[in-house]
């Protein structure tokens, strides 16, 4: 009989969170980060700009710093014109054809052994980033699908908009 294994043997579970921003207010963003322990976000869009206050890839660093939390921009695992295109225009099925095909290429997939160790590293929690609030019409679920092919890893969907009208006039 083998002794028990001590639980500092034993890998903790670990967790990626993503987020979206499309509907989110900089302070509301920045607090569904604080709230979900995230030291670190990864900004998987390929274009890092945006029109939306707050986001683009200075300002948010600047914002996340402030907030004590770390930024990083993995363009390489972003998705391409074509796909952000059909993504604008809902065809999903087809933005997710273009961003696999994408994931496939060697910058991709060296962006993804990146986030593979960040994950692993468990140093800090990490969340991933991009501009849709649907996780299921964005390309970062197929980036976390991605991850945990290669990681044993629990994903959680961080949602910083308002849960009703009263709360975003609040």
């Amino acid at each position: 009989m083998q002794p028990p294994t001590s639980s500092a043997k034993r890998s903790p579970t670990k967790s990626l969170a993503t987020i979206g921003y499309e509907a989110a207010s900089v302070p509301r963003f920045l607090g569904a980060l604080r709230d979900a322990g995230v030291g670190l976000l990864v900004d998987v869009r390929a274009v890092a700009s945006s029109r939306r206050p707050g986001f683009a890839k200075s300002r948010l660093a600047a914002n996340l710093a402030e907030a004590g939390i770390d930024y990083l921009h993995l363009r390489g695992l972003g998705t391409l014109s074509d796909g952000r295109a059909a993504a604008r225009a809902g065809r999903h099925d087809e933005m997710r054809t273009i961003f696999l095909e994408h994931l496939a290429t060697p910058e991709a997939q060296q962006e993804l052994d990146t986030l593979v160790g960040l994950v692993r590293d468990g140093e800090r929690r990490v969340c991933i980033l991009c501009f849709e609030a649907d996780p299921a019409h964005c390309h970062r679920s197929m980036v976390a699908d991605a991850l945990t092919a290669l990681v044993p890893v629990r994903v959680e969907h961080l949602h910083p908009w308002p849960e009703s009208e009263e709360e975003e006039d609040a």
